[in-house]
């Protein structure tokens, strides 16, 4: 009997990279949604650990389909730095064009969001990024009432910066930053610039999507309401499991919360 070999999957022409600080059971829940998927399609997956010294680098240690990263200890950074830093090492080793980040509280059920978000960036050779501005699907009403608070306070603490009176910086009330929990950068553009993702002391991804956008290239949003039909999300979820709030603060509860309900669906 004649014997015929199996048409090979093609590499990926993107990675995905996660940083790592003591998530053991998130890091566990959101590479284990990914395994046979990235195996299947030979998808990169590079993971960087941030000196977590504890059951989660033990968990990675053991896998033998991601590309591990053991960040020295950061320091004294600030956590955002100390991510966006993590980030940057995984850059420099990435050899394919496209990079996804996620967090590891990001739970992706659909993988079809990594072909969705390949096509948005590639329609144009001048999309620098896609991604979404908002960590939660709040709902319209919900998002409706937000953006018409934050509108109103913005606008009342300029008219008290005009008159002279005490108050805070008004702040931007609509969100413009694409949100790292699951975003999709070119980065063969990025180093075609000389660009990274840490690039000062703002939210890692901030200043290098302004400046991309300086530089003409486009930004691709996504609405809530589409990118988590493929996933979800647990808003700080990182933090709050690595017990930097208190177990009494309200997103420390609602990461409690959301971890339980993503247990059951899984179980």
């Amino acid at each position: 009997m004649k014997s015929f070999d199996l048409p090979t999957q093609p590499a990926s022409n993107f990675s995905l990279v996660l940083v790592n600080y003591k998530t053991a059971d998130l890091t566990r829940m959101c590479l284990e949604l990914l395994r046979e998927h990235v195996q299947e399609r030979q998808i990169p997956v590079w993971v960087v650990d941030n000196d977590s010294a504890d059951a989660s680098l033990d968990y990675l240690r053991s896998l033998d389909w991601i590309n591990l990263i053991e960040r020295p200890s950061p320091g004294k950074e600030a956590g955002h730095i100390a991510h966006g830093k993590a980030l940057d090492l995984a850059l420099d080793q990435v050899a394919t064009d496209y990079l996804f980040l996620l967090h590891t509280d990001t739970f992706v059920y659909d993988k079809e969001v990594f072909a969705m978000m390949m096509r948005e960036c590639t329609k144009t050779p001048d999309i620098a990024a896609v991604g979404c501005v908002e960590q939660i699907n709040r709902g319209v009403v919900r998002d409706t009432w937000r953006l018409t608070s934050r509108f109103c306070k913005h606008y009342v603490r300029r008219a008290k910066t005009q008159l002279g009176l005490k108050t805070k910086e008004p702040k931007p009330y609509r969100e413009t930053h694409l949100k790292s929990f699951c975003t999709l950068w070119n980065a063969r553009l990025m180093k075609s610039q000389g660009l990274h993702f840490c690039m000062d002391d703002r939210v890692p991804g901030y200043t290098l999507q302004d400046r991309m956008s300086a530089l003409g290239y486009g930004i691709k949003f996504l609405s809530p309401r589409k990118i988590f039909h493929y996933l979800d999300h647990i808003q700080s979820g990182t933090v709050a499991a690595a017990g930097t709030y208190g177990k009494d603060h309200r997103r420390t509860k609602m990461y409690q919360a959301t971890l339980k309900r993503i247990q059951a669906q899984q179980a």
